[in-house]
């Protein structure tokens, strides 16, 4: 059992409440743990990590926490992109990964197969541009197809390091992608970085009532952790791209699909042009009951925007780069852009930060 520094033990239950925790061997989580008695008689204390993480984090301006209640909402994209929209605005930025057990932030920066290095200062970030650091678990796996098995005391213990060891220099913006849900990391991040001062979490969601229900949920996790909603985002809102660009099909009689894509571009060009700069929009999900948007006013929380399910911005991650450098995301990128626009301007970064 490891009780240094406030460690949390790597054989801990899961939902430990940490060696330091007045309610160390206590609380139900510790029914049955082989610390139970330890922690129980263990004097307790303020965690000398916080003091360290405090010191590390004097040097970043702004903290923002990329939330979601579900999985699959596009969370980690919308991390990348605004960390790369604000780098472009020359903000110095740093992208925080603690997504222990699906990271996807190395493969949505381009690097993937990049490795962590040690200095007297401590973890160095990966860089994408000399404005733009990266931290991830996924530097660190000898196999980016290795499942990382790990109960919530050891996945808080590494997100401790990273706030403890990663040495950012001056950064204008620390971007701390999350995994999905309200679970272990979440409070760690949130406890970890609470003295330090968080300025808010955005939070991702899709339009439909299966990922409303569970933003819900993480809106009054911010509440009741005393973080503040900096806005939400509207995801996949709706398949938006320029209608040249569909693939069209006739189907036969025997339900065969036959791609007659050339004919349809050819017919545009030749009998309608002037519908060539079209863009062809689809609900791809039931948005009936209002969507995020609806769901802000109810809450009384700031509703940031709509970003369209757009195939191009889906490649532009696929690829690890930014929407915003070419006119390929051209459905995406300007919605991105009008949402950060917004987040700056509501909340004063801009002039604090320049």
């Amino acid at each position: 059992m490891t009780m240094e520094n406030g460690e949390i033990p790597e054989n801990a239950n899961e939902h430990c409440p940490g060696t330091q925790s007045e309610s160390a061997g206590k609380s139900d989580a510790c029914e049955g743990c082989p610390n139970q008695e330890a922690c129980a008689t263990a004097p307790k204390g303020p965690d000398p990590d916080l003091v360290v993480i405090a010191e590390r984090m004097a040097t970043v301006k702004h903290k923002i926490l990329v939330l979601s209640g579900k999985g699959g909402v596009g969370k980690s994209t919308f991390s990348a992109q605004l960390s790369f929209a604000l780098a472009a605005m020359d903000f110095q930025v740093g992208l925080l990964d603690v997504d222990i057990c699906g990271p996807s932030i190395p493969k949505m920066l381009g690097l993937e197969g990049q490795e962590i290095h040690q200095s007297n200062l401590g973890w160095s970030p990966v860089y994408v541009d000399s404005n733009l650091g990266v931290m991830s678990i996924g530097f660190m796996l000898p196999d980016p197809d290795e499942a990382v098995i790990w109960r919530g005391p050891r996945k808080n213990g590494l997100i401790k390091n990273f706030l403890k060891e990663v040495y950012w220099n001056e950064l204008d913006f620390l971007v701390v992608d999350s995994p999905p849900g309200t679970s272990d990391e979440h409070i760690s991040i949130v406890q970890s970085l609470g003295a330090t001062g968080i300025d808010g979490a955005i939070i991702v969601t899709t339009p439909q009532q299966v990922s409303l229900i569970d933003v819900r949920k993480e809106i009054n996790f911010c509440k009741k952790v005393g973080v503040k909603v900096l806005g939400v985002v509207e995801n996949m809102s709706g398949l938006s791209q320029p209608v040249m660009d569909f693939k069209f099909m006739r189907m036969t009689e025997t339900g065969e699909h036959i791609d007659v894509s050339e004919w349809v571009r050819e017919y545009f060009r030749e009998k309608a042009p002037e519908l060539q700069d079209l863009i062809a929009c689809s609900e791809v999900f039931d948005s009936s009951s209002g969507g995020a948007e609806k769901m802000c006013r109810e809450m009384d929380v700031p509703f940031l925007g709509k970003v369209p399910l757009d195939p191009q911005l889906c490649k532009a991650a696929e690829e690890g780069r930014s929407c915003f450098i070419d006119q390929k995301c051209g459905v995406s990128a300007p919605a991105l852009k009008i949402i950060i626009e917004k987040l700056i301007e509501n909340n004063g970064f801009s002039q604090e930060c320049c």
